[in-house]
């Protein structure tokens, strides 16, 4: 993994795609927030990039994985979170 390559830059209008999926998905309140965090992975046998879709409400803070960058998030996988 090149650490100094640029990452993929998501464009805006898809990465509010994606959260509208999330709010979608889970049936949530306009209050809560949405947010859609691409991480680096140094743990042995992980994938080198997640991302990480962190839910915050009133009804309590949820977090999922998916073991992609965020680039390549698609709808299926918000579709597919429990």
């Amino acid at each position: 993994m090149d650490l100094f390559s640029p990452k993929p830059i998501i464009a805006s209008e898809r990465l509010n795609l994606l959260k509208q999926a999330v709010r979608d998905r889970f049936a949530l309140p306009e209050a809560a927030i949405v947010r859609l965090i691409e991480l680096q992975c140094t743990e042995e046998g992980c994938p080198p990039l997640e991302t990480v879709v962190a839910i915050l409400s009133s009804e309590g803070n949820r977090q999922y994985k998916i073991h992609k960058a965020l680039a390549e998030v698609s709808l299926e996988d918000i579709a597919s979170l429990q």
